[in-house]
């Protein structure tokens, strides 16, 4: 610990100490497009320490001077800030690649002998940790993997931590069984369950959006919110993806994690501070009162994409997508209705919505407020006013939109929608870090508020299950709907039966 530092500094940087990251998967999408961008952004923001180490795990035969250049290459293309010789070198210095199979023993045995030699050569102290960029099916070998060849045995003032990507499992008995492996491995406090999303400076300013400011608080409530929505959209379709996507689907692969959390974020009350437990107390009170509705055949809708256009070029459908099997019934759009069973929340729907190929990318939660009890003025006069709402805009124009009512100008009464926004490409001179920066950086140093714990996940599943279970029980396929488009129409019907109509962003 640096006896110069003081915590409450805001202007001091948060700095990592002397460790190594090892990166499995390393030859995969994540890893190129993000992970290694991510690290070097670090180093080149100055919060990575001269003693680190950078190692890579595949298949590949590669050198290190090899995995070198492929890293460079990555950096080059898809890193947030330039590229500057003078951090690469140091980074350099760091890098290592153990080439091998996660059931291969000797490339274990390589891998620890690698580490040592980082530890003496570059100084990271015994501290590693270790990000499974693979497949769910991979987690339990390379898990049994590191406990066998003592990779996740902690040496005394040292640490050792595992980083693992969502889905965590495909339902609630396979999240526990893959936590019962986890902990027999690593300690609890040392297991973090990424979700890039919580790592995003829009999901993190919600948290200071409610609890700074007092004007929000008193509407906050079943009192004056009508509904909530929460979408996830996305204008492409799978990509090179089928392997992973087929047989998950929209509903695990996104409202499980991102959406539920988001949901968490929004609606739980004041925690007494920003500790991962005080949070995670708070998240789950929520999403323990939080229950799917028992028609689900009325509250619930899955799609999967037909062919059609999006963005101005013509496009396939799913099942003729390359490696996706044309009896395949995976939903790529699940929207599902939500009920909190608490005081705050009683009688308000939330609304949660995925999909891929529609009309545009965007992530938002928008509580849509009640209507005024009264409005005194004519029928035509109101004819274009909507409801009051509150939108976060959590991707891709980061931001906050209140819409409310406003006269026209040059006419006796006239009402009309307007939108009052906070951008933070214009309001701030710094730019957003990436979220995987921001996560990376914590899990080098310990920090556990942005990463949801076990019981978050079980109860995550606890809610998703009943839905997932319904629909493997139908024997129709998901219903089709038109690429670039909002979805099926069944989603639409969903949300007519409660008297409301999805926003369009």
């Amino acid at each position: 610990m640096n006896p110069l530092r003081d915590q409450r500094d805001p202007r001091l940087p948060r700095m990592a100490g002397p460790s190594a990251l090892v990166l499995f998967g390393v030859t995969g999408d994540l890893a190129t497009k993000k992970l290694l961008p991510a690290v070097y952004d670090l180093a080149n923001r100055g919060l990575l320490p001269p003693g680190f180490g950078l190692v890579g795990f595949a298949r590949r035969d590669w050198a290190a001077d090899h995995f070198a250049e492929v890293v460079a290459q990555a950096v080059r293309d898809h890193a947030r800030t330039e590229f500057r010789e003078d951090v690469w070198k140091q980074l350099q210095e760091g890098i290592r690649f153990v080439p091998g199979e996660l059931g291969d023993n000797e490339a274990f045995e390589r891998l620890k002998q690698t580490l040592t030699d980082l530890d003496e050569r570059q100084g990271t102290g015994g501290n590693h940790a270790f990000y499974l960029s693979v497949p769910p099916a991979a987690f339990d070998t390379a898990v049994a993997q590191l406990r066998r060849h003592g990779l996740a045995d902690r040496p005394k003032g040292s640490w050792r931590r595992v980083v693992i990507e969502k889905p965590f499992g495909h339902d609630l008995a396979s999240a526990r069984q893959l936590e019962r492996k986890l902990s027999r491995a690593f300690d609890p406090s040392s297991i973090f369950r990424i979700d890039h999303y919580l790592g995003k400076e829009t999901v993190q300013n919600l948290l200071a959006f409610r609890f700074a400011n007092t004007m929000f608080e008193p509407i906050w409530n079943r009192n004056y919110i009508d509904h909530v929505q929460i979408t996830m959209a996305e204008d492409i379709g799978i990509g090179g993806r089928a392997g992973y996507y087929d047989g998950i689907g929209a509903a695990r692969d996104v409202i499980q994690n991102h959406l539920l959390q988001l949901l968490a974020l929004t609606a739980m009350e004041e925690p007494t501070s920003f500790g991962a437990d005080q949070l995670s107390m708070e998240k789950r009170k929520v999403l323990s009162a939080a229950r799917v509705p028992a028609s689900l055949d009325l509250h619930s809708a899955r799609g999967q994409y037909a062919a059609g256009w999006a963005g101005g070029v013509e496009v396939p459908g799913y099942l003729e997508e390359e490696g996706i099997p044309t009896d395949s019934r995976t939903d790529t759009y699940a929207a599902i209705r939500v009920d909190i069973d608490n005081r705050r929340w009683a009688g308000v729907p939330f609304y949660l919505r995925t999909g891929k190929r529609l009309a545009r990318r965007v992530t938002e939660v928008a509580l849509n407020l009640r209507p005024a009890p009264h409005l005194p003025f004519n029928g035509t006069d109101v004819r274009s006013l909507g409801t009051n709402a509150l939108v976060l805009r959590i991707q891709p124009d980061e931001g906050i939109t209140l819409r409310f009512g406003a006269k026209v100008p040059a006419t006796p009464m006239e009402l009309r929608d307007v939108n009052m926004d906070f951008g933070y490409g214009t309001s701030f001179a710094e730019s957003s870090p990436e979220a995987y920066e921001r996560l990376l950086l914590d899990v080098l140093l310990g920090s556990e508020p942005l990463f949801p714990q076990s019981p978050e996940v079980e109860l995550s599943w606890e809610i998703l299950d009943p839905v997932l279970d319904r629909w493997a029980s139908l024997e129709t396929p998901p219903e089709p709907y038109p690429s670039g488009g909002w979805g099926p129409s069944s989603a639409v019907e969903m949300l007519a039966r409660d008297g409301f109509s999805w926003r369009r962003p």
